[in-house]
């Protein structure tokens, strides 16, 4: 990819980094109200994956294979959006907000380009599961995050049936908030679907 390309590519990421970041804010602001007064609470960047990378044991073979430089550390981990805190049962859900644009009515099929939402299939992994779980208090049993798709994604044909082929037989692990103006919408979906596992 040429110089005038990449330079394109910059200005269009930080037009939707601009733009996530105001999903994630508004999220937050509606949850912080809707749990005034109950045992939940919401956490932004919650710090208690900041490390996880780091801690991981590699064996001999591994070690010897890879580049390996001593004396040096570095932070490796991972930092979900929010967590939702019941403080009366300390079980914990993690979030992930992900706004991104679509193809739909009037936009180009290009303009489903991006994969915020391919990025969040990281919490599918078994070890980031296992791990997860076990800080959340949550069970063996329980998918521990929550993704919260924003903006076009989720009416754009292509990527709401790939999300669907992902969650099948977990559909309450994902919500497609297609109207941003619904502030109720994502609080009734944490309330009849989520809500249950932190009790």
């Amino acid at each position: 990819m040429g110089t005038k390309a990449l330079s394109g590519r910059e200005n269009w990421q930080e037009a939707g980094g601009g733009k996530a970041d105001a999903a994630e804010k508004k999220f937050y602001e509606i949850m912080t109200s809707a749990f005034k007064g109950t045992e939940f609470r919401i956490r932004s960047k919650p710090r208690e994956f900041k490390h996880i990378y780091e801690k991981i044991s590699l064996t001999p073979q591994v070690i010897e294979a890879i580049y390996n430089p001593v004396g040096e550390t570095w932070t490796h981990g991972i930092t979900p959006d929010y967590a939702i805190d019941n403080v009366e049962t300390n079980k914990t859900l993690y979030i992930e907000v992900k706004r991104q644009d679509g193809w739909v009515e009037n936009k180009p099929r290009k303009a489903g380009r991006g994969n915020a939402h391919e990025r969040s299939c990281k919490y599918f992994t078994p070890g980031l599961l296992k791990t997860l779980r076990s800080k959340g208090g949550l069970g063996d049993d329980v998918i521990p995050f929550w993704i919260v798709l924003q903006g076009d994604i989720a009416r754009d044909p292509k990527r709401v049936r790939e999300i669907y082929c992902w969650f099948e037989g977990i559909e309450d692990h994902f919500f497609l908030w297609s109207d941003g103006a619904d502030n109720k919408a994502v609080v009734k979906h944490f309330n009849e679907k989520l809500k249950k596992l932190l009790l």
